[in-house]
Formats: C-alpha cells, structure tokens, sequence
C-alpha cells in the first residue's frame, strides 16, 4: 500500500501540461490520512497536471508536495484501483485505468469565490516577474565580483612580475623566489605539512586560494567553503603519488616552517597539454605558498 497516481497526458509516466507551477506547502494540509491529495513533482517546484491519492497516511511527504484536497467518497474505489495488476517494471496498469468523472467540492464562501483561472494567470506573471528580477540580481552581482576581480588582478599582476624578475629558475623548470625566510629543516618525504596557498595566472588573476582574505579581494569568497571550514591551512603529505600537480609538490617540499616564497610553475609542471577544468591547456601559474606548520 502506497498511492496510485495519475494526470499525465501522454500515459507515459514522465508527460505534463507544458508549463510547471511552484510548491505550496502549508503545515495545516498534511499526508496523514487515506485519499489524500497532492501533487506529484520531480523536485522542488516543478509541479504540473501529475497527482497521486494515498492508500494510507504517509507523513515522510510532508513539506514536499502540495496537498490539494481529501476522499471523501468512493475509498473503495481507491483500493480498487491500486489493486489492479500492473506490469514490472514500471508498476503501470495492465489495462488502463480512466477517469471519466471527476467532482470538486468546496467549502466555504472562500473556496467557492476562488477564480482558478485568474490566479493561475496572476501566478506564471508573478512567477515570471521574480524570476527577471533574480536574473537582474545575479548578473548585478556578478558585474560587481567581475570590477573586483578585475582591480585586484591589476593590483597584483605588479608583485608577481616583480617576484618573477627575481626568482631563480630550477632544473625542473620551476622559478623561486623566497619572500620570508623560514626555520628548521625542509620536509623529508613522507612527512605531513600545512600550508595556505594563493594560486594565481600571470595576469594576476586569482584562481584558488585558501586564504578567505585573497578570495574576499577578488569577489570569489566561496560560502560552501566557509561552511566546511575549507579556509584553513591544507594538509599536504610529501610524497611521489600525492594527488597535486607536479610543480605545486615541488614548491611545498622546498619550504621550511615559516618560509613563504612564490613559485613559477611552467604548464608542463602543471596541467599541460590537457589542462583542467577552467585552467586552459598550457597555462603557466604562478602560486604564492607558506608553510606554517612542522612535519608530523
């Protein structure tokens, strides 16, 4: 005992109207008794003409489909119907089950002065209204991070040529250029050590750092990364199969505690040929890094 569910034009399980409306929770219509009413979706706000009837009470879909109404009549019906055999899988009728007839009753001077057509009108126009201006509002936001992004590459771009001019470039490829000197011995492999990162392009152009500071400059402080404390200084194991790239394993095997240096790390040190994600192929980038805390 579950539900039987209808609506779909097509009988496919999967059709609808052509247009999609909002959920409309409210605490006082719940799933708590046989031949409840309410709108089957596919997520979030994205109801149509599809509905189901509950054979019995069933709470766990409170809060996501919107109850429409009660049986009150023809429960043996209801139990009928979800009785028929259907196939598998699928869990459809064998002979299809039609609706001839359908009567709704409304109660109250509210319920029988309510204009359907009027408010679901008014609705789509409203709904078409909120969503033009979210659209306005993300791209107002997004013009104000893209200014932000732009000066701070423009501020920074200075310091890293700076820094490049006086690096000394290693066998590897990689360019170094200590800014604070460190203390103590440099990581062994094996060891565990901590460091915050800035990784930027040459135009100084921020890409990803874990320091909440340089991310909040560019207009790309993350608020998934504030939640999961992921502005923090990053575990980084120093060993030949770590999951970095080639130049950035390099860079932190070279600091002491306390060292804070910039590196140059040339695209064949980096993501190459194939590049990755919004790092276009053969990329050289530049990363600032400090070690701050002692091998484990």
């Amino acid at each position: 005992e579950f539900m039987i569910q209808g609506g779909d034009p097509t009988g496919t399980g999967s059709g609808g109207p052509g247009y999609k409306f909002n959920n409309e929770i409210s605490d006082s219509l719940k799933h708590d008794k046989v031949g409840t009413l309410s709108m089957a979706n596919s997520g979030p706000n994205t109801n149509g003409s599809q509905f189901f009837i509950t054979e019995k009470a069933t709470p766990f879909l409170d809060g996501s489909y919107n109850v429409f109404g009660y049986l009150v009549k023809g429960e043996d019906v209801l139990h009928k119907i979800a009785g028929v055999k259907t196939t598998k899988p699928g869990d459809k009728p064998e002979v299809p089950v039609i609706m001839n007839e359908v009567n709704i009753i409304r109660k109250g001077a509210e319920a029988k002065a309510f204009d359907a057509p009027m408010v679901f009108k008014n609705h789509f126009a409203e709904a078409e209204k909120a969503e033009k201006e979210k659209q306005a509002k993300l791209a107002e936001e997004n013009r104000i991070k893209e200014e932000k992004s732009k000066a701070a590459a423009a501020d920074m771009k200075p310091a890293l040529e700076t820094y490049e001019g006086k690096a000394k470039t290693l066998a590897s490829g990689l360019k170094v250029y200590n800014i604070t000197k460190g203390t103590g011995a440099k990581p062994k492999q094996g060891d565990n050590v901590k460091v915050w990162y800035e990784g930027y392009y040459t135009d100084g152009k921020l890409f990803d750092s874990n320091v909440s500071t340089v991310e909040e400059k560019y207009g790309m402080l993350n608020e998934m990364k504030l939640q999961r404390q992921m502005y923090d200084a990053m575990p980084t194991p120093i060993k030949a199969d770590a999951q970095m790239i080639q130049g950035f394993k390099e860079a932190v095997k070279s600091l002491k505690v306390g060292e804070k240096a910039f590196f140059y790390i040339p695209s064949h040190l980096a993501y190459g040929e194939r590049g990755r994600g919004m790092i276009e192929p053969n990329t050289d980038l530049t990363f600032i890094i400090e070690r701050v805390e002692k091998s484990e």
